[in-house]
C-alpha cells in the first residue's frame, strides 16, 4: 500500500505516520530525512542537491524527484510506503506519478488530515521551552507546575520566535499557496481521503485505517 500524507503544519502528520508504520509495516519516507541521507552518503543526486543547498537556492524538482525515486527503490519500500512532506506542489505530484509508473508502482491513497486554521495556530503556538535546559512544554497539554518556571532546573520557560503567531501564520500561508492545491489535484484523480484531524489522535487514526481499507 502506497500513501501520500497531506496536512498543514500542526495537523498531526508525524503522529499518524508513526501509527501507520506500526500498524501496517510501511516505510515512512520524510523528504527532509532522505535529503540528509543522500547528502551524507554522497550519492550523485545528493551531491547535486548539496550544491544548491549550499548556495541557498531551492533544489530543482528534477533532483528532488530523483532522490525520492532512489529511496522508493530500496527494499523496505517493497511492501508499501508513506510519503510525508512530498509532493509539495502540483508539478512535483505530476513528476511523482511518472516516476512511480516507471517503477511499476502507483499511489493507492492520499490522506488529507484537515484541521481548522484557528485550531492549527492554537496548537503551533502552544509550545514553550526552558531557556536554560531546553525542556519542551505545551501550554495545552503539559504546562510547567509554576507559570514560566521550568520544573527541572528553575529556568525561564519562554515562547520561541518560530512559535510566535506571526511566524506560524506565515508557515500556514506558505502551505495554502503551495501545497493545498494538491487536495484538488488528488481529489480529481480519485485518490483523496479527507480526515477530520481536530480530534484525539486515536480517533483520527481509526478513520485513516477505515479509509485505506475502503
Amino acid at each position: 500500500m502506497n500513501i501520500v500524507l497531506l496536512g498543514a503544519p500542526g495537523a498531526g502528520k508525524g503522529t499518524q505516520a508513526a501509527k501507520l508504520v506500526e500498524a501496517r509495516g510501511l516505510a515512512h519516507i520524510s523528504t527532509g530525512d532522505i535529503f540528509r541521507a543522500a547528502v551524507t552518503a554522497g550519492t550523485p543526486l545528493g551531491l547535486e542537491a548539496k550544491r544548491f543547498m549550499d548556495a541557498g537556492e531551492l533544489v530543482p524538482d528534477a533532483v528532488v524527484i530523483g532522490i525520492v525515486q532512489e529511496r522508493l527503490s530500496e527494499p523496505d519500500c517493497a511492501v508499501g510506503f508513506i510519503l510525508d512532506g512530498f509532493p509539495r506542489t502540483v508539478p512535483q505530484a505530476d513528476a511523482l506519478t511518472k516516476a512511480l509508473a516507471s517503477m511499476g508502482k502507483k499511489l493507492d491513497h492520499v490522506i488529507s488530515i484537515d484541521v481548522d486554521r484557528a485550531a492549527l495556530i492554537k496548537r503551533l503556538t502552544a509550545r514553550r521551552q526552558c531557556r536554560s535546559c531546553g525542556r519542551i512544554y505545551n501550554v495545552l497539554t503539559s504546562r510547567p507546575k509554576h507559570f514560566n518556571v521550568c520544573d527541572d532546573c528553575g529556568g525561564e520557560v519562554f515562547l520561541r520566535d518560530d512559535d510566535s503567531v506571526g511566524t506560524v501564520t506565515n508557515r500556514l500561508d506558505v502551505y495554502d499557496r503551495n501545497t493545498a492545491p494538491l487536495i484538488d489535484y488528488y481529489r480529481k484523480a480519485g485518490l483523496l481521503r479527507s480526515i477530520d484531524g481536530d480530534r484525539p489522535a486515536d480517533e483520527v487514526f481509526a478513520d485513516i485505517l477505515a479509509a485505506v481499507r475502503a
